[in-house]
């Protein structure tokens, strides 16, 4: 009986421990949200749908549509932006570029990644929007294609406005295809501090308003934002043993405490899930037939690794592709993307969708291509492949 006794108390003592739920994971965030990149899965939110001013994190949208351009050959690191006097007159954290003078691209986004620069900003939105209304019309038409759905934006800077407004959840989307199309910007975002070099040959001293990138090794950007009504603010991206997080806090009373809701995020992350790759990119997985190629079959492999999010506990499963290809017409080039690949777990979850190509380029067969082929059949009765 007393044996008894004692193990009902244990019982009862184990079902009273205190659980640490996942809202306990930041403590003056209003609202957070934790991704991992390649999979895109929610590791932990806090009233991530709430719409808030998100302060200069706008300018993740704007660092997306720079190099968006640049990406599309319309924009070079290198081209000269003059600025207005619109952009020269910008408040708030700014550079104090004057009306007139001209920078180099790479000068105004180093600006702008790690100053924050309202001014810098404003001139590059002039310079790919033509004006800075028709930029923030770009920005919002960006946002609905990556998903958003509580954003709007009225400015590429962040001060506060009315109809400014976005999500934790959003922002988190905004930083991941950041990251994710453009990794060249943490070669901007992850420096602490440098200079911009001004056309009179002084220099202005930059430091970065995202303290984490010094001080927490795996940090390597991405915005911070705060103003009166937005509070502290902070979209951060870290990287470690292969897997990326993108984290999001909103509406902090300060920047310690931003800080600190980040780091406990990040930390949650990184010491909870392991990110397992499956199949490596360009991995080999088929070879099929391309109607009207010259080459009648081509080898098909995977444009991206697939990978699973994990547990740190779990253990390695067994797996199998499905391959879901587009009608296959030469010519084709490699690069182009044929289907996807659907990788199935030994319990039939399909836990990666990865795009595929061809190994190589594909011509449209000719006259006399056809006519080999048939020539082969009629002699050997079989189709022969090249």
């Amino acid at each position: 009986m007393k044996k008894l006794l004692i193990l009902f108390s244990l019982c009862l003592f184990i079902l009273n421990l205190p659980t640490v739920k996942a809202i306990d994971i930041v403590e003056y965030s209003e609202s957070a949200i934790l991704m991992e990149t390649s999979t895109g899965k929610i590791l932990y939110e806090k009233d991530a749908d709430i719409e808030r001013a998100p302060a200069s994190m706008t300018k993740i949208m704007s660092m997306i549509l720079i190099m968006d351009a640049i990406h599309n050959g319309n924009l070079t690191l290198d081209d000269k932006v003059v600025i207005s006097e619109n952009a020269s007159s910008m408040g708030g954290s700014q550079v104090y570029l004057n009306t007139g003078e001209s920078y180099k691209v790479k000068e105004l986004l180093k600006s702008i990644a790690i100053a924050s620069a309202n001014d810098a900003v404003v001139a590059m939105s002039e310079k790919i929007g033509g004006t800075e209304e028709k930029f923030v019309e770009m920005m919002n038409n960006k946002c609905e294609e990556i998903g958003c759905t509580h954003t709007h934006f009225v400015n590429p800077h962040g001060l506060d406005a009315e109809g400014h407004y976005s999500s934790a959840r959003d922002m988190g989307l905004m930083g991941t295809y950041l990251v994710t199309n453009y990794p060249e910007i943490l070669e901007y975002t992850s420096i602490y501090e440098d200079y911009l070099q001004r056309p009179d040959g002084s220099n202005t001293w930059l430091v970065n308003t995202n303290k984490l990138v010094r001080f927490y090794s795996d940090v390597d950007g991405l915005k911070t934002g705060f103003t009166s009504t937005a509070g502290y603010c902070l979209t951060s991206t870290a990287k470690k043993n292969n897997m990326r997080l993108v984290g999001v806090v909103m509406g902090v009373d300060s920047p310690d405490n931003r800080t600190s809701d980040t780091v406990k995020m990040l930390n949650y992350g990184f010491n909870t899930y392991k990110l397992s790759t499956i199949y490596e990119k360009n991995k080999i997985i088929d070879e099929v037939t391309v109607e009207k190629g010259k080459d009648e079959r081509v080898k098909i492999l995977l444009m991206e690794d697939a990978t699973e999010l994990l547990n740190i506990n779990d253990k390695a499963k067994e797996y199998t592709i499905n391959v879901k290809l587009d009608k296959l017409t030469a010519p084709l080039k490699k690069g182009d993307k044929v289907g996807i690949a659907e990788v199935i777990d030994n319990e039939g979850n399909i836990v990666s969708n990865v795009p595929i190509t061809i190994l190589s380029d594909v011509k449209k067969a000719n006259l006399w291509d056809y006519f080999k082929r048939n020539f082969s059949i009629l002699l050997t009765g079989k189709r022969m492949y090249k």
